[in-house]
């Protein structure tokens, strides 16, 4: 499922990419990790997070972590939101990294940046509770707002969470503070 919304984004190239989503969707992994390989060497960034994806879930190679990091690196590096959110929750997770929030929190950041509403969840639940930040309800807010008005239904959860331990001051300001990250792009929120 999550290959498919790459495949659906404005990122799809033609070609060799879309013969590996087919081969995918048929479950050849093997054909489909070739030819995601050849387009990834090239630098397509849907391709590397693709193949990050694979090794995650063990499709047509064994599962691996560390493999599956250093594509979404790749990935994430040319600033695929998607493969920022994975990279974040590799680290947020441990898995093929050392667990480390701050780092986790970075990826998390760069993506939710690029409106990627599950990154925005996962920020806001970092600061609900302070991991790799202090604890700061109006930030979590902030970020679960952003997210909550896609419709995500964890984001309207925590949001609502963090607004009955708010006072009315923290939740104006953080109001105040979604309303100006979207009026002056997201890039300018942290």
């Amino acid at each position: 499922a999550l290959l498919l919304t790459v495949v659906s984004s404005p990122l799809v190239m033609a070609g060799e990419f879309e013969d590996a989503v087919d081969a995918y969707n048929k479950q050849d992994y093997k054909t489909a990790l070739r030819l995601f390989k050849s387009e990834a060497q090239q630098g397509s960034a849907p391709a590397q997070y693709n193949i990050g994806l694979m090794y995650v879930d063990g499709q047509g190679v064994p599962q691996d972590f560390a493999e599956a990091v250093k594509w979404y690196r790749l990935a994430a590096q040319q600033e695929l939101a998607r493969a920022q959110y994975h990279l974040g929750l590799m680290y947020y997770k441990g898995q093929g990294v050392p667990q480390d929030y701050t780092e986790a929190l970075k990826w998390y950041r760069l993506a939710a940046q690029q409106e990627n509403t599950l990154a925005q969840v996962d920020l806001g639940a970092m600061y609900a509770v302070g991991q790799g930040v202090p604890k700061n309800y109006v930030r979590a807010h902030l970020w679960f707002n952003l997210s909550a008005s896609s419709g995500n239904v964890s984001a309207i959860q925590g949001r609502e969470l963090v607004t009955s331990r708010m006072t009315s001051e923290q939740i104006a300001e953080a109001k105040k503070m979604a309303r100006d990250c979207t009026t002056n792009q997201l890039k300018d929120c942290n």
